[in-house]
C-alpha cells in the first residue's frame, strides 16, 4: 500500500524514467544470456557448423585389387575415371544449374533430374553422381565453367578394367552396386549406398580381400562450393592381389578354339588340381556391369537362349554320353565282370524285354573286346557289360570319381549332376529301377548327367590312376607388402583303388581311340605327343526312328534338337600332365565338334611347356 503511494507521488518523467531502465536493463540481459549460451554451451555445434560451411569431406574410394594368372600376367586392373558429382546443399537455383549443366554433358535436364532424386537416399553431405566415365575433354570443359556451376565437383575414380574382355568372364565375375537388402545384412557394414561389390564368382567370393581400405580427403571451398584448396589426405589403401591358376596363353588357345559355339571347355592340372583354362560360351564383358548396365543390354543377356550368364562348366548339367564308358569300363575290370580279352559280338543292336536298343554304328561293329569298345565306342559291347554290372555297382563306381555330387569347386554355383541308382528312383520317382535303364545308363544317357568339371576331374583321377583332386582356382592371395594371406594347398579328396593292370587296359583303349585306325577321336591327334582320349555325343532328346526324324527345310536335324559333342581327353599319354573336357551344345559329333577343341588346348600347352624349357636352358 505504502509503496504504492510513494509510486503514485513520483512525478511522470521519473516514472517513465525508471520503465525504460528496468526495461533496458531486462534486454541487456538476455542478451548476455544468449552470448553466454553461444560462446560457451553451444561453442562444439557452432564450430562444427562454421567448419562444415567452409569445408568438405570427400570420400576416396580405393583401388580394388588386381587380379593376375598364374604367370603373374595381369588380367583385371583399374582405370581412372572421370565423374562429375554435385554437392546439393550448395544449390540454391536446382534448375537454373542443370540448365546450364546439361549441355556441356551432352545429356538432357530430365536425366540430371532423375539423378538428383536417386542421390535424395544419401546423406545430404555425400556428393551426388550426375555423370560417369565421362571424357577428359567433358571434364575440362565442366571446370572452365565452375564458376557458373555452384556445388559441382569433378572427380576421378578408379573404375574395374577387365582387360581380357570375356575372356574367363565367369569364373572372375562383375560388379554392382550394393543394394539395400544387402547394407542391412552384417557382411556389409563397411558399405555404404553407392558403393561397388562383387555380385558373382571371384569378384563375389574374395570381396573382402579385393575391396581395399577407403581413404578421404578435407578440402576448402568457398560460398558457391568452389574448391579453394586442399586441407588434408588421408589416402585409400588398394585391395590385395590374387594370382590365379589359369595360364592366360592357354585360356586365349581355347577361347579361339571354341570360337562362336555355345557350350564349355576346362583344362585342369592333374598332378595339383589347378584350373589352367576355363571357357564358357557365349560369354560376356564384365565392364558392362561396373557402372550398372542398361535395361537393353540386360534383357538381351537375360533372355538370350543360349545363356551367356551361366557359367556352363560348373553349372552346365549334360548326359556324358560315351565319355561314361570308361567308368563302366573300369568298374566292369575291377568286378571281374569282363576281362581284356572277352569279346561281345556287335551285331547293331541289343534286344531285351521286348525292347530294341542300337549301337550308333547301324551295321555293327562285329567282334568287339574291351580296347576296340572304347577306340570304336561300341554302345552294343557296353549294354552287355552294363547290363552284366547292375546300376548300383554302376552308381558306386561313378561316384568314387567325383561323378553325382559336387567336387568342391571353391566358387559358387557348382551342381551336382546325377548319378542313378535303384534307391535314387523309389526316393525321386517312388518307381521301381528297370532293367534297360541300366542298358541305357550304361552308355551316359537317361537319367546320368554330369557337369563339364566333373568330367575333368574324372580324366584327371584315371590319369593320375586314383587321385580325385579338389580343382583350384586361386594360386595365392598377396598383400602389397607381398605377405601371402592365402595360399590353398593340393588336395586330394579321395583314392580310387585299381590295380595297375586295369589302369593299363582302359589307358590303352583310351589311346586307340585318338591314335589308331577306326578311333572315333583321330581329329584330336598331335603327331609329336600321345593324347588320351574319348568321345561322346549326348541325345538330347529321345532317338526317333529314321522315318519320324524331325528336319529343317534344308534337310537336317533343327538345331536345338542336335546332340551335344563330347570328348575328354589327357596328354602326354605315358606321363600324363594336363586333362581337358570339352563340351559343344549340339555340336552333333564328339570327334568332329570337340575334339579339334581339345587338340588345339593340349598342343598350346605343350608348346608352351617346350618354349618354357628352352628359355631355362
Amino acid at each position: 500500500m505504502g509503496l504504492d503511494l510513494r509510486w503514485k507521488e513520483l512525478p511522470v518523467v521519473q516514472r517513465r524514467f525508471l520503465i525504460y531502465s528496468v526495461a533496458a536493463a531486462m534486454i541487456f540481459l538476455l542478451l548476455l544470456l544468449r552470448l553466454w549460451y553461444l560462446q560457451i554451451i553451444s561453442y562444439e555445434v557452432l564450430q562444427e557448423r562454421s567448419v562444415r560451411n567452409r569445408t568438405r569431406v570427400l570420400a576416396l574410394d580405393a583401388p580394388r585389387g588386381p587380379i593376375y594368372d598364374r604367370n603373374g600376367i595381369l588380367l583385371v586392373d583399374n582405370r581412372p575415371s572421370f565423374q562429375i558429382s554435385v554437392m546439393r546443399q550448395d544449390v540454391e537455383d536446382r534448375d537454373a544449374l542443370f540448365k546450364r549443366l546439361a549441355p556441356l554433358l551432352g545429356t538432357n535436364i530430365e536425366g540430371l533430374e532423375a539423378r538428383w532424386q536417386e542421390g535424395k537416399r544419401f546423406p545430404v553431405y555425400r556428393p551426388v553422381v550426375l555423370a560417369e566415365d565421362v571424357s577428359r575433354d567433358v571434364m575440362e570443359t565442366v571446370q572452365e565453367h565452375s564458376v557458373e556451376l555452384p556445388g559441382i565437383l569433378t572427380e576421378v575414380r578408379p573404375v574395374r578394367d577387365y582387360l581380357e574382355h570375356g575372356s574367363a568372364a565367369h569364373l572372375i565375375g562383375y560388379l554392382g552396386e550394393v543394394t539395400e537388402t544387402e547394407l542391412q545384412s552384417d557382411e556389409f557394414t563397411d558399405y555404404r549406398p553407392g558403393d561397388s561389390v562383387g555380385k558373382t564368382a571371384l569378384e563375389r567370393t574374395f570381396d573382402s580381400y579385393l575391396r581395399g581400405a577407403k581413404g578421404r580427403k578435407l578440402v576448402e571451398v568457398d560460398v558457391q562450393g568452389k574448391l579453394l584448396r586442399q586441407l588434408q589426405v588421408e589416402p585409400a589403401y588398394p585391395g590385395n592381389k590374387i594370382y590365379l591358376t589359369l595360364d592366360r596363353g592357354l585360356q586365349r588357345a581355347a577361347d579361339e578354339a571354341f570360337g562362336d559355339q555355345s557350350g564349355a571347355a576346362i583344362a585342369l592340372d592333374i598332378k595339383t588340381g589347378d584350373i589352367l583354362a576355363m571357357v564358357s560360351r557365349p560369354t560376356f564383358n564384365p565392364a558392362l556391369f561396373v557402372r550398372g548396365i542398361a535395361g537393353d543390354e540386360w534383357k538381351k543377356l537375360a533372355q538370350d537362349p543360349r545363356h551367356p550368364l551361366q557359367n556352363k562348366v560348373i553349372s552346365g548339367q549334360y548326359p556324358p554320353a560315351s565319355t561314361f564308358k570308361i567308368v563302366v569300363a573300369l568298374a566292369a575290370l575291377r568286378e571281374g565282370v569282363v576281362g581284356t580279352k572277352r569279346t561281345i559280338d556287335c551285331k547293331g543292336d541289343f534286344v531285351i524285354g521286348g525292347s530294341r536298343y542300337r549301337c550308333w554304328k547301324k551295321r555293327g561293329h562285329g567282334p568287339t573286346n574291351l580296347k576296340k569298345a572304347l577306340r570304336e565306342s561300341c554302345d552294343v559291347w557296353f549294354y552287355n557289360v552294363g547290363l552284366e554290372l547292375g546300376i548300383d555297382k554302376l552308381s558306386a563306381a561313378a561316384k568314387e570319381f567325383g561323378l553325382g555330387s559336387p567336387v568342391g569347386y571353391p566358387l559358387p554355383g557348382e551342381r551336382s549332376g546325377v548319378i542313378p541308382s535303384q534307391e535314387w528312383k523309389r526316393r525321386y520317382y517312388n518307381k521301381p529301377w528297370y532293367a534297360g535303364e541300366t542298358v541305357i545308363a550304361s552308355i551316359g544317357q537317361g537319367f546320368v548327367l554330369s557337369t563339364p568339371l566333373q568330367l575333368a576331374v574324372m580324366m584327371a583321377t584315371v590319369a593320375n590312376q586314383g587321385k580325385v583332386l579338389k580343382p583350384q582356382v586361386i594360386r595365392r592371395i598377396e598383400d602389397w607388402d607381398g605377405n601371402v594371406l592365402v595360399a590353398p594347398e593340393t588336395e586330394v579328396i579321395r583314392e580310387v583303388k585299381y590295380t595297375p593292370k586295369v589302369w593299363k587296359a582302359v589307358e590303352d583303349g583310351l589311346v586307340a581311340v585318338v591314335n589308331e585306325p577306326h578311333g572315333t577321336g583321330h581329329a584330336a591327334h598331335l603327331d609329336d605327343v600321345v593324347v588320351a582320349g574319348k568321345t561322346g555325343t549326348s541325345q538330347v532328346v529321345r532317338r526317333k526312328s529314321d522315318e519320324e526324324e524331325e528336319l529343317d527345310d534344308k534337310g537336317e536335324i533343327p538345331y536345338r534338337l542336335r546332340p551335344h559333342a563330347l570328348f575328354v581327353a589327357y596328354a602326354p599319354a605315358e606321363k600324363p600332365e594336363i586333362a581337358v573336357a570339352v563340351v559343344v551344345e549340339h555340336g552333333q559329333s564328339g570327334g568332329r565338334a570337340a575334339g579339334p577343341i581339345a587338340k588345339a588346348i593340349i598342343a598350346r600347352y605343350m608348346a608352351d611347356k617346350k618354349a618354357a624349357l628352352l628359355e631355362e636352358d
